[in-house]
Protein backbone atom coordinates (compact mmCIF):
# COMPACT_ATOMS: atom_id res chain seq x y z
CA UNK A 1 0.00 0.00 0.00
CA UNK A 2 1.23 3.64 -0.75
CA UNK A 3 -0.03 6.36 1.52
CA UNK A 4 -0.11 10.06 1.13
CA UNK A 5 -1.36 12.29 3.90
CA UNK A 6 -3.67 15.60 4.64
CA UNK A 7 -2.63 16.90 8.24
CA UNK A 8 -3.66 19.87 7.58
CA UNK A 9 -7.11 21.48 6.32
CA UNK A 10 -5.69 22.79 2.60
CA UNK A 11 -7.87 24.48 -0.08
CA UNK A 12 -8.07 22.48 -2.88
CA UNK A 13 -7.76 23.98 -6.65
CA UNK A 14 -11.00 23.97 -8.30
CA UNK A 15 -11.37 23.72 -12.20
CA UNK A 16 -12.76 26.43 -14.34
CA UNK A 17 -15.87 23.70 -15.06
CA UNK A 18 -18.60 23.98 -12.29
CA UNK A 19 -18.35 20.51 -10.14
CA UNK A 20 -21.16 18.52 -10.91
CA UNK A 21 -22.36 14.76 -9.39
CA UNK A 22 -24.82 13.00 -11.93
CA UNK A 23 -26.99 10.92 -10.46
CA UNK A 24 -25.86 7.72 -9.74
CA UNK A 25 -22.21 8.64 -10.62
CA UNK A 26 -19.51 7.11 -8.27
CA UNK A 27 -17.35 9.81 -7.07
CA UNK A 28 -13.74 8.27 -6.00
CA UNK A 29 -10.64 9.99 -4.36
CA UNK A 30 -8.09 8.92 -6.96
CA UNK A 31 -7.29 12.84 -7.60
CA UNK A 32 -8.76 16.25 -6.29
CA UNK A 33 -11.28 17.17 -8.63
CA UNK A 34 -14.38 17.87 -6.69
CA UNK A 35 -13.00 18.69 -3.32
CA UNK A 36 -12.85 21.87 -1.56
CA UNK A 37 -11.02 21.23 1.59
CA UNK A 38 -9.04 18.16 3.28
CA UNK A 39 -7.45 17.58 6.79
CA UNK A 40 -6.42 15.16 8.79
CA UNK A 41 -7.16 11.89 6.10
CA UNK A 42 -4.49 9.29 4.27
CA UNK A 43 -5.17 8.88 0.98
CA UNK A 44 -4.16 4.90 0.70
CA UNK A 45 -3.37 2.48 -2.80
CA UNK A 46 -4.88 -0.79 -2.85
CA UNK A 47 -4.00 -3.63 -4.40
CA UNK A 48 -6.10 -6.70 -5.65
CA UNK A 49 -6.18 -10.06 -4.05
CA UNK A 50 -4.77 -12.56 -6.46
CA UNK A 51 -7.01 -15.69 -7.59
CA UNK A 52 -4.56 -17.45 -9.34
CA UNK A 53 -5.18 -18.64 -12.90
CA UNK A 54 -8.16 -19.13 -14.72
CA UNK A 55 -7.46 -19.96 -18.28
CA UNK A 56 -4.39 -22.12 -18.41
CA UNK A 57 -2.33 -23.69 -21.92
CA UNK A 58 -3.82 -26.76 -22.92
CA UNK A 59 -0.27 -28.58 -23.02
CA UNK A 60 -1.43 -31.67 -24.26
CA UNK A 61 -1.86 -30.01 -27.63
CA UNK A 62 1.12 -28.54 -27.42
CA UNK A 63 0.49 -25.17 -25.92
CA UNK A 64 3.03 -23.18 -23.69
CA UNK A 65 1.66 -19.92 -22.93
CA UNK A 66 -1.75 -17.68 -23.13
CA UNK A 67 -1.82 -14.05 -23.17
CA UNK A 68 -4.86 -11.75 -23.63
CA UNK A 69 -5.08 -7.86 -24.17
CA UNK A 70 -9.15 -7.91 -23.73
CA UNK A 71 -11.19 -8.21 -21.54
CA UNK A 72 -13.78 -10.41 -21.04
CA UNK A 73 -16.83 -9.18 -23.18
CA UNK A 74 -20.14 -10.29 -21.88
CA UNK A 75 -22.68 -11.16 -24.84
CA UNK A 76 -26.11 -10.57 -23.28
CA UNK A 77 -27.53 -12.81 -26.68
CA UNK A 78 -25.33 -15.94 -25.39
CA UNK A 79 -25.24 -15.30 -22.12
CA UNK A 80 -21.60 -15.86 -21.98
CA UNK A 81 -18.37 -14.10 -21.32
CA UNK A 82 -16.13 -14.27 -24.35
CA UNK A 83 -12.61 -13.29 -24.42
CA UNK A 84 -9.48 -14.12 -26.92
CA UNK A 85 -6.27 -15.33 -26.43
CA UNK A 86 -3.12 -14.96 -27.64
CA UNK A 87 -1.48 -18.46 -28.16
CA UNK A 88 1.63 -19.80 -28.15
CA UNK A 89 4.09 -23.04 -28.50
CA UNK A 90 4.32 -25.37 -30.92
CA UNK A 91 1.75 -22.89 -33.16
CA UNK A 92 1.06 -19.27 -32.64
CA UNK A 93 -2.11 -17.73 -33.12
CA UNK A 94 -5.31 -17.01 -31.65
CA UNK A 95 -7.59 -19.15 -29.39
CA UNK A 96 -11.43 -18.23 -27.97
CA UNK A 97 -12.74 -19.40 -24.41
CA UNK A 98 -16.29 -18.70 -22.98
CA UNK A 99 -17.69 -18.85 -19.49
CA UNK A 100 -20.69 -18.32 -18.06
CA UNK A 101 -19.38 -16.91 -14.98
CA UNK A 102 -15.86 -15.47 -15.52
CA UNK A 103 -14.35 -18.28 -13.26
CA UNK A 104 -15.17 -21.45 -15.19
CA UNK A 105 -14.17 -21.25 -19.13
CA UNK A 106 -14.47 -23.11 -22.15
CA UNK A 107 -12.93 -23.63 -25.13
CA UNK A 108 -14.93 -24.06 -27.84
CA UNK A 109 -14.96 -26.03 -30.96
CA UNK A 110 -14.37 -23.21 -34.02
CA UNK A 111 -13.08 -25.29 -36.56
CA UNK A 112 -11.55 -22.22 -38.01
CA UNK A 113 -7.99 -23.15 -38.82
CA UNK A 114 -6.28 -26.67 -39.35
CA UNK A 115 -3.69 -27.81 -36.72
CA UNK A 116 -2.20 -31.07 -36.72
CA UNK A 117 -4.39 -32.01 -39.41
CA UNK A 118 -7.79 -31.34 -37.38
CA UNK A 119 -10.06 -28.37 -37.23
CA UNK A 120 -11.33 -29.78 -33.99
CA UNK A 121 -9.83 -26.48 -31.84
CA UNK A 122 -10.57 -23.28 -30.37
CA UNK A 123 -8.12 -21.76 -32.76
CA UNK A 124 -9.73 -18.25 -33.87
CA UNK A 125 -8.62 -16.55 -37.25
CA UNK A 126 -9.61 -13.79 -39.73
CA UNK A 127 -7.54 -15.88 -42.45
CA UNK A 128 -6.58 -19.54 -42.26
CA UNK A 129 -4.20 -19.34 -44.80
CA UNK A 130 -2.32 -16.67 -43.10
CA UNK A 131 0.31 -17.27 -40.45
CA UNK A 132 1.16 -15.57 -37.21
CA UNK A 133 1.18 -12.47 -36.97
CA UNK A 134 -0.83 -11.59 -40.33
CA UNK A 135 -3.79 -14.04 -38.54
CA UNK A 136 -3.77 -12.38 -35.22
CA UNK A 137 -6.83 -10.79 -33.86
CA UNK A 138 -5.08 -8.54 -30.93
CA UNK A 139 -7.95 -6.95 -28.90
CA UNK A 140 -11.66 -6.82 -29.06
CA UNK A 141 -14.18 -4.96 -27.20
CA UNK A 142 -18.42 -5.18 -26.80
CA UNK A 143 -20.22 -2.17 -28.11
CA UNK A 144 -23.89 -2.00 -27.18
CA UNK A 145 -24.80 1.12 -28.82
CA UNK A 146 -23.87 0.35 -32.41
CA UNK A 147 -27.56 0.35 -34.22
CA UNK A 148 -25.78 -2.69 -36.47
CA UNK A 149 -25.80 -6.21 -35.09
CA UNK A 150 -22.94 -7.25 -37.50
CA UNK A 151 -20.85 -4.64 -35.67
CA UNK A 152 -21.70 -5.36 -32.28
CA UNK A 153 -18.05 -6.61 -31.73
CA UNK A 154 -15.30 -4.83 -32.67
CA UNK A 155 -11.13 -5.02 -32.30
CA UNK A 156 -7.92 -4.67 -33.82
CA UNK A 157 -6.35 -7.29 -36.42
CA UNK A 158 -2.31 -7.69 -37.01
CA UNK A 159 0.62 -7.89 -35.06
CA UNK A 160 2.07 -4.42 -36.07
CA UNK A 161 -0.19 -1.69 -37.73
CA UNK A 162 -3.94 -2.29 -36.04
CA UNK A 163 -6.94 -3.12 -38.59
CA UNK A 164 -10.16 -2.59 -37.26
CA UNK A 165 -12.66 -5.29 -37.73
CA UNK A 166 -16.13 -6.02 -36.96
CA UNK A 167 -18.31 -9.00 -35.86
CA UNK A 168 -21.33 -9.83 -34.64
CA UNK A 169 -20.31 -12.72 -32.69
CA UNK A 170 -17.46 -11.92 -31.73
CA UNK A 171 -16.12 -15.53 -33.97
CA UNK A 172 -16.53 -14.58 -37.19
CA UNK A 173 -14.97 -11.39 -38.21
CA UNK A 174 -14.59 -8.93 -41.38
CA UNK A 175 -11.94 -6.09 -41.96
CA UNK A 176 -13.12 -2.44 -42.35
CA UNK A 177 -12.42 -1.09 -45.89
CA UNK A 178 -10.74 1.90 -43.20
CA UNK A 179 -7.08 2.73 -43.24
CA UNK A 180 -4.63 1.27 -41.00
CA UNK A 181 -3.68 2.60 -37.32
CA UNK A 182 0.48 3.08 -36.96
CA UNK A 183 1.10 1.17 -34.28
CA UNK A 184 4.24 -1.33 -33.23
CA UNK A 185 3.58 -4.91 -31.51
CA UNK A 186 1.35 -3.52 -28.02
CA UNK A 187 -1.67 -1.54 -28.24
CA UNK A 188 -4.88 -1.94 -25.95
CA UNK A 189 -8.90 -0.78 -26.43
CA UNK A 190 -11.37 -0.17 -24.09
CA UNK A 191 -15.11 1.19 -24.85
CA UNK A 192 -16.88 4.22 -22.94
CA UNK A 193 -19.96 4.27 -22.78
CA UNK A 194 -20.88 7.49 -21.30
CA UNK A 195 -18.93 9.46 -24.25
CA UNK A 196 -19.70 6.58 -26.55
CA UNK A 197 -15.61 6.63 -27.79
CA UNK A 198 -13.67 4.02 -28.52
CA UNK A 199 -9.86 4.55 -26.61
CA UNK A 200 -6.45 2.94 -28.05
CA UNK A 201 -3.64 3.22 -26.38
CA UNK A 202 -0.86 2.12 -29.50
CA UNK A 203 2.79 1.61 -28.82
CA UNK A 204 5.74 3.45 -29.91
CA UNK A 205 9.13 5.03 -29.72
CA UNK A 206 9.57 7.74 -27.39
CA UNK A 207 11.57 9.13 -23.98
CA UNK A 208 13.51 6.07 -22.76
CA UNK A 209 12.04 3.40 -24.94
CA UNK A 210 8.33 1.97 -25.34
CA UNK A 211 5.28 4.25 -24.72
CA UNK A 212 2.17 4.96 -25.88
CA UNK A 213 0.40 7.42 -27.41
CA UNK A 214 -3.64 7.28 -27.11
CA UNK A 215 -5.99 7.49 -29.70
CA UNK A 216 -9.68 7.91 -29.89
CA UNK A 217 -12.77 7.32 -32.44
CA UNK A 218 -16.41 8.01 -32.67
CA UNK A 219 -17.63 5.63 -35.19
CA UNK A 220 -14.15 2.84 -35.19
CA UNK A 221 -13.33 3.90 -38.41
CA UNK A 222 -11.57 7.11 -38.27
CA UNK A 223 -9.38 7.72 -35.75
CA UNK A 224 -7.56 10.81 -33.91
CA UNK A 225 -3.90 10.79 -32.23
CA UNK A 226 -4.67 12.80 -28.94
CA UNK A 227 -1.26 15.28 -28.35
CA UNK A 228 0.27 13.53 -25.92
CA UNK A 229 2.30 10.91 -25.48
CA UNK A 230 2.66 8.36 -21.79
CA UNK A 231 6.21 7.62 -21.30
CA UNK A 232 8.34 6.76 -18.78
CA UNK A 233 10.67 9.93 -17.37
CA UNK A 234 13.96 10.31 -14.94
CA UNK A 235 11.62 9.50 -11.75
CA UNK A 236 10.96 6.42 -13.45
CA UNK A 237 14.47 5.11 -14.01
CA UNK A 238 15.06 6.19 -10.09
CA UNK A 239 12.53 4.52 -8.58
CA UNK A 240 13.43 1.50 -11.85
CA UNK A 241 16.55 1.16 -10.30
CA UNK A 242 15.41 0.24 -6.43
CA UNK A 243 12.84 -2.05 -8.08
CA UNK A 244 15.74 -4.11 -9.97
CA UNK A 245 18.34 -4.23 -7.28
CA UNK A 246 15.21 -5.35 -4.97
CA UNK A 247 14.36 -7.76 -7.40
CA UNK A 248 18.06 -9.48 -7.53
CA UNK A 249 18.28 -9.42 -3.92
CA UNK A 250 14.93 -11.40 -3.64
CA UNK A 251 15.47 -15.07 -3.42
CA UNK A 252 11.76 -15.54 -3.23
CA UNK A 253 11.41 -13.84 -6.62
CA UNK A 254 11.93 -15.07 -10.11
CA UNK A 255 15.28 -14.11 -11.32
CA UNK A 256 16.34 -12.16 -14.83
CA UNK A 257 19.30 -14.42 -16.60
CA UNK A 258 20.63 -11.27 -18.27
CA UNK A 259 21.82 -8.92 -15.20
CA UNK A 260 24.00 -5.73 -16.99
CA UNK A 261 23.72 -2.22 -15.02
CA UNK A 262 24.32 -0.43 -17.97
CA UNK A 263 21.92 -1.41 -19.85
CA UNK A 264 19.19 -1.20 -16.93
CA UNK A 265 15.97 1.20 -17.93
CA UNK A 266 12.66 1.64 -17.69
CA UNK A 267 9.97 1.91 -20.36
CA UNK A 268 6.11 1.59 -20.75
CA UNK A 269 5.32 -2.03 -22.33
CA UNK A 270 1.74 -1.83 -22.50
CA UNK A 271 -1.20 0.55 -21.07
CA UNK A 272 -5.06 -0.36 -20.57
CA UNK A 273 -7.33 2.61 -20.52
CA UNK A 274 -10.97 2.61 -19.41
CA UNK A 275 -13.62 4.93 -18.18
CA UNK A 276 -14.72 4.09 -14.38
CA UNK A 277 -17.91 5.88 -12.98
CA UNK A 278 -16.21 9.70 -13.35
CA UNK A 279 -12.55 9.33 -14.55
CA UNK A 280 -9.84 7.15 -16.96
CA UNK A 281 -8.19 4.87 -15.02
CA UNK A 282 -4.64 3.28 -16.76
CA UNK A 283 -2.68 0.68 -16.32
CA UNK A 284 0.46 0.64 -17.39
CA UNK A 285 3.02 -1.93 -17.28
CA UNK A 286 6.57 -0.24 -16.96
CA UNK A 287 9.04 -2.77 -18.15
CA UNK A 288 12.59 -3.02 -16.55
CA UNK A 289 15.46 -4.00 -18.75
CA UNK A 290 18.18 -5.63 -16.82
CA UNK A 291 19.99 -6.51 -20.17
CA UNK A 292 19.89 -8.24 -23.51
CA UNK A 293 18.52 -11.17 -24.42
CA UNK A 294 20.56 -14.58 -25.25
CA UNK A 295 20.58 -13.31 -28.67
CA UNK A 296 20.49 -10.11 -28.65
CA UNK A 297 17.60 -9.00 -30.21
CA UNK A 298 15.52 -7.83 -27.25
CA UNK A 299 16.00 -7.34 -23.68
CA UNK A 300 15.32 -9.69 -20.38
CA UNK A 301 13.45 -8.01 -17.08
CA UNK A 302 10.31 -7.76 -15.91
CA UNK A 303 6.46 -5.99 -14.94
CA UNK A 304 5.33 -3.73 -12.69
CA UNK A 305 1.77 -2.48 -13.28
CA UNK A 306 1.02 0.85 -11.94
CA UNK A 307 -1.89 3.32 -11.89
CA UNK A 308 -2.70 6.16 -13.51
CA UNK A 309 -5.70 8.35 -13.80
CA UNK A 310 -6.81 11.59 -16.00
CA UNK A 311 -10.10 14.03 -16.67
CA UNK A 312 -9.70 14.18 -19.75
CA UNK A 313 -7.12 11.60 -21.13
CA UNK A 314 -4.32 14.57 -21.77
CA UNK A 315 -3.02 14.80 -18.45
CA UNK A 316 -2.28 12.09 -16.34
CA UNK A 317 -1.50 11.54 -12.23
CA UNK A 318 0.96 9.20 -11.80
CA UNK A 319 -1.46 7.31 -8.26
CA UNK A 320 0.13 5.90 -5.22
CA UNK A 321 3.63 7.64 -5.50
CA UNK A 322 4.04 4.99 -8.60
CA UNK A 323 3.91 2.17 -6.31
CA UNK A 324 2.72 -1.05 -7.74
CA UNK A 325 -0.72 -2.10 -7.95
CA UNK A 326 -0.07 -5.93 -9.80
CA UNK A 327 3.28 -6.81 -8.81
CA UNK A 328 4.78 -10.49 -9.11
CA UNK A 329 3.96 -13.75 -6.86
CA UNK A 330 6.23 -15.82 -5.27
CA UNK A 331 8.30 -19.15 -6.81
CA UNK A 332 6.80 -20.95 -3.96
CA UNK A 333 3.01 -20.37 -5.06
CA UNK A 334 2.84 -22.22 -7.80
CA UNK A 335 1.35 -18.63 -9.71
CA UNK A 336 1.87 -17.65 -12.86
CA UNK A 337 2.79 -13.86 -12.67
CA UNK A 338 6.41 -14.30 -11.71
CA UNK A 339 7.89 -11.94 -14.47
CA UNK A 340 5.69 -10.70 -17.12
CA UNK A 341 3.00 -8.91 -16.05
CA UNK A 342 0.40 -7.31 -18.49
CA UNK A 343 -2.09 -5.26 -16.82
CA UNK A 344 -6.16 -5.54 -17.30
CA UNK A 345 -7.43 -3.50 -20.19
CA UNK A 346 -10.96 -2.44 -18.17
CA UNK A 347 -12.41 -3.51 -14.92
CA UNK A 348 -15.66 -6.39 -14.48
CA UNK A 349 -17.91 -5.12 -12.02
CA UNK A 350 -19.48 -7.99 -9.92
CA UNK A 351 -21.52 -6.94 -7.29
CA UNK A 352 -19.38 -5.12 -4.89
CA UNK A 353 -16.26 -6.62 -6.50
CA UNK A 354 -13.76 -5.40 -9.23
CA UNK A 355 -12.78 -8.08 -11.51
CA UNK A 356 -9.15 -7.71 -13.44
CA UNK A 357 -8.19 -10.59 -15.80
CA UNK A 358 -4.51 -9.98 -16.56
CA UNK A 359 -1.56 -12.13 -18.47
CA UNK A 360 0.60 -13.77 -16.20
CA UNK A 361 4.25 -15.58 -17.24
CA UNK A 362 6.94 -16.99 -15.63
CA UNK A 363 9.34 -15.71 -17.36
CA UNK A 364 10.99 -13.45 -20.10
CA UNK A 365 14.03 -15.12 -20.77
CA UNK A 366 13.55 -19.04 -20.48
CA UNK A 367 16.34 -20.23 -17.44
CA UNK A 368 17.55 -23.67 -17.43
CA UNK A 369 14.55 -26.36 -17.22
CA UNK A 370 11.75 -23.81 -17.47
CA UNK A 371 8.17 -25.23 -16.74
CA UNK A 372 6.39 -26.58 -20.27
CA UNK A 373 3.47 -24.57 -19.36
CA UNK A 374 4.74 -20.52 -18.79
CA UNK A 375 1.43 -18.15 -18.85
CA UNK A 376 -1.82 -17.93 -18.46
CA UNK A 377 -4.81 -15.99 -17.80
CA UNK A 378 -4.89 -14.72 -14.66
CA UNK A 379 -7.56 -12.86 -12.02
CA UNK A 380 -7.66 -10.43 -9.29
CA UNK A 381 -10.11 -8.62 -7.55
CA UNK A 382 -10.57 -5.28 -5.99
CA UNK A 383 -13.15 -3.98 -3.35
CA UNK A 384 -15.71 -2.17 -6.03
CA UNK A 385 -14.05 1.85 -6.05
CA UNK A 386 -11.22 0.37 -3.96
CA UNK A 387 -8.59 1.50 -5.99
CA UNK A 388 -7.37 4.31 -3.37
CA UNK A 389 -9.34 5.15 -0.01
CA UNK A 390 -9.74 8.28 2.21
CA UNK A 391 -8.32 6.86 5.71
CA UNK A 392 -8.56 8.06 9.07
CA UNK A 393 -7.35 7.09 12.64
CA UNK A 394 -8.58 8.07 16.19
CA UNK A 395 -8.29 11.88 15.18
CA UNK A 396 -11.33 12.77 12.90
CA UNK A 397 -10.73 13.56 9.58
CA UNK A 398 -12.54 15.45 7.35
CA UNK A 399 -13.49 16.30 3.50
CA UNK A 400 -15.64 18.91 2.14
CA UNK A 401 -16.49 18.88 -1.05
CA UNK A 402 -16.43 21.81 -4.13
CA UNK A 403 -20.78 23.11 -4.49
CA UNK A 404 -22.50 21.26 -6.79
CA UNK A 405 -26.23 21.17 -8.10
CA UNK A 406 -28.26 18.59 -6.13
CA UNK A 407 -30.48 16.01 -8.33
CA UNK A 408 -31.25 13.32 -5.90
CA UNK A 409 -32.73 12.46 -2.85
CA UNK A 410 -30.76 9.86 -1.64
CA UNK A 411 -27.15 10.02 -0.53
CA UNK A 412 -24.52 6.66 -0.37
CA UNK A 413 -21.48 5.73 1.18
CA UNK A 414 -18.70 3.15 -0.06
CA UNK A 415 -17.46 3.07 3.50
CA UNK A 416 -15.02 0.96 5.42
CA UNK A 417 -15.83 1.93 9.54
CA UNK A 418 -16.39 -0.95 11.25
CA UNK A 419 -14.22 0.45 14.59
CA UNK A 420 -15.30 3.95 13.52
CA UNK A 421 -18.11 6.41 12.58
CA UNK A 422 -18.65 8.02 9.25
CA UNK A 423 -21.03 11.32 9.63
CA UNK A 424 -22.04 14.13 6.79
CA UNK A 425 -23.43 17.41 6.53
CA UNK A 426 -24.92 19.31 3.69
CA UNK A 427 -24.19 23.09 3.45
CA UNK A 428 -25.60 25.65 1.86
CA UNK A 429 -24.02 28.69 -0.01
CA UNK A 430 -23.43 30.21 3.30
CA UNK A 431 -21.46 27.39 5.25
CA UNK A 432 -24.44 27.25 7.33
CA UNK A 433 -25.49 23.33 7.93
CA UNK A 434 -28.80 22.34 6.54
CA UNK A 435 -28.60 18.68 6.93
CA UNK A 436 -27.19 16.19 9.32
CA UNK A 437 -27.09 12.76 9.27
CA UNK A 438 -26.63 9.92 12.10
CA UNK A 439 -23.16 7.91 12.22
CA UNK A 440 -22.49 5.57 10.01
CA UNK A 441 -20.80 2.29 11.10
CA UNK A 442 -19.30 -0.73 9.96
CA UNK A 443 -18.30 -2.24 6.33
CA UNK A 444 -21.04 -0.93 4.00
CA UNK A 445 -19.87 -0.86 0.18
CA UNK A 446 -23.30 0.91 -0.63
CA UNK A 447 -24.36 2.34 3.00
CA UNK A 448 -27.21 5.10 2.36
CA UNK A 449 -27.46 7.81 4.69
CA UNK A 450 -29.99 8.36 7.54
CA UNK A 451 -30.48 12.00 7.93
CA UNK A 452 -31.05 13.45 11.76
CA UNK A 453 -31.78 17.20 10.66
CA UNK A 454 -32.97 17.97 7.41
CA UNK A 455 -32.74 15.80 4.39
CA UNK A 456 -31.54 16.09 0.54
CA UNK A 457 -35.13 15.95 -0.71
CA UNK A 458 -35.45 18.92 0.53
CA UNK A 459 -32.24 20.34 -0.89
CA UNK A 460 -33.06 19.28 -4.19
CA UNK A 461 -32.50 21.57 -7.42
CA UNK A 462 -29.88 23.72 -4.75
CA UNK A 463 -26.49 24.42 -4.60
CA UNK A 464 -24.78 22.23 -1.61
CA UNK A 465 -21.59 21.34 -0.36
CA UNK A 466 -21.05 18.13 1.58
CA UNK A 467 -18.62 17.65 4.56
CA UNK A 468 -17.58 14.16 5.97
CA UNK A 469 -15.84 13.15 8.92
CA UNK A 470 -14.35 10.59 9.32
CA UNK A 471 -13.04 8.41 12.41
CA UNK A 472 -11.03 5.08 12.59
CA UNK A 473 -12.28 4.41 8.90
CA UNK A 474 -11.84 3.86 5.11
CA UNK A 475 -14.12 5.98 2.60
CA UNK A 476 -13.85 4.80 -0.68
CA UNK A 477 -16.65 6.80 -2.44
CA UNK A 478 -20.10 8.32 -2.67
CA UNK A 479 -22.64 9.30 -5.28
CA UNK A 480 -26.47 10.71 -5.18
CA UNK A 481 -29.37 8.87 -5.89
CA UNK A 482 -32.85 9.09 -6.85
Amino acid sequence: MSRQNYHEKKEKMTNSAPFEIPTGQRQLFLDDHGIATIGDLTRTMHQPAKKGAVIRPNTEIGEISLQTRSVPAWDPEAGVFKLWMITSGLWSGMTYAESKDGIHWTKPILRQKEFDGSLENNIMTMDPTREWPGNALMIIVYDPDDKDPSRRFKGFAHCYNREPVVSPDGIHWTNLDVPTIPSKDESNLSYDPLTRIFIATLKENGPNGRSHGIWTSKNFENWTRLDNIFHADDLDQKLGLKHIKARFADPMLQQPVADEPSRYNVDVYNMGVFRYESLYIGTPALFHSTGPSEDGTNTDGFHLVQLICSRDLQNWKRLGDRQTFIGPSKLDSGAYDLTQILGPSNAIVRGDELLFYYTGIKYRSRPANPDIDAGAICLAVLRRDGFISLDAGEQPGTLSTQPFELSGTKLVVNLDATEGSLTVEALDDAGSVVAASAELTGDLPQGEVAWTAGSLAELQGKHVRLRFTLRNGSLYSYWIEE
